[in-house]
């Protein structure tokens, strides 16, 4: 390219510029993360070691877990790094890679909690075929083709990704790299990836939304017929779930459609922490707190310690 010097590090503009700010956040961040670590770790030795929690449900929580922890692992760790160093500079091959899990972790955790309504819908609406049909592995071919398809999808992205250069000077907007906020500082033709997202979004995004709200429509039909006794009972399965979900979508909705997005305010900083960094550290609250045999299960650890 003429007149333009192809760029090989990228400079991410974090969270504050001020020094005095650099401790007090790093500290606050590394609690948080330890905390996500320990809470969604805790449920996953709970499922492992309880057998009343070795059912489908619970296997799909502990799934949930897992990915909480990884794509907190992709943000958080980078992001205490720049704390600490205060240079912020990450190579583009790194900028990359990091991409490529973060969407792994996410599109993994979209299509699970599409997976995790369907295992409430079977529960709830079909109990009598509910051993049949989510058996083991059922479960595990799920799982896998959770895994599978979130794969391809970010290899996808990645692949479109490695034809670009990079050569404008504009810092990243975040703390951390964004795939829409890689493509802001690309000197090369960025059209079929930003068509890429937005088929995605509408095919992927809308197909998957729509799979997982949709068997609650059946779900509360179902559940308004029931005695009371069962009423609550079938409500308290759903509702950690239905929590989850709503933090999820609504989290990032706003984090990547807020109108405010090319501005790059305090807002969408504030908004892309919430995403990333808060959502894998509630969840496991939720489902502690709203899960009575969550609960249970915790105390009998507790008795056994």
């Amino acid at each position: 390219m003429e007149n333009q010097t192809v760029l090989y590090m990228l400079v991410l503009s974090g969270l504050s510029d001020l020094p005095s700010l650099q401790l007090p956040l790093f500290l606050v961040f590394l609690l948080v993360y330890l905390m996500t670590l320990t809470g969604n770790l805790l449920i996953v030795l709970l499922i492992c070691t309880d057998s009343h929690l070795q059912t489908p449900m619970y296997f799909f929580l502990g799934t949930l877990a897992c990915l909480d922890m990884g794509y907190s692992s992709v943000t958080i760790p980078r992001m205490l790094f720049d704390f600490h160093t205060q240079k912020r500079l990450i190579s583009i091959q790194a900028c990359i890679i990091q991409i490529y899990f973060f969407v792994f972790f996410i599109s993994s955790e979209v299509f699970l909690l599409a997976v995790m309504s369907y295992d409430r819908y079977v529960a709830i609406c079909r109990p009598l075929y509910y051993t049949q049909i989510m058996h083991w592995k059922a479960c595990v071919l799920l799982v896998l083709g959770v895994f599978m398809i979130s794969v391809g999808y970010s290899l996808v992205h990645v692949l479109l990704l490695l034809r670009l250069s990079f050569c404008r000077l504009n810092p990243l907007q975040s703390f951390f790299c964004d795939l829409p906020q890689l493509l802001l500082v690309s000197c090369g033709d960025t059209f079929i990836n930003l068509l890429l997202i937005l088929i995605l979004a509408i095919l992927y995004g809308g197909g998957i939304f729509t799979l997982t709200f949709c068997p609650y429509i059946i779900i509360l039909n179902t559940i308004m017929k029931m005695s009371k006794a069962m009423r609550s009972k079938a409500f308290s399965t759903c509702s950690s779930h239905l929590t989850v979900v709503f933090i999820f979508y609504g989290t990032g909705l706003f984090s990547y459609f807020h109108p405010n997005t090319k501005d790059h305010s305090a807002v969408d900083k504030v908004s892309s922490v919430i995403y990333t960094v808060l959502t894998p550290l509630v969840n496991p609250l939720i489902y502690s707190l709203r899960n009575k045999i969550m609960k249970i299960s915790l105390k009998r650890a507790v008795r056994r310690l």
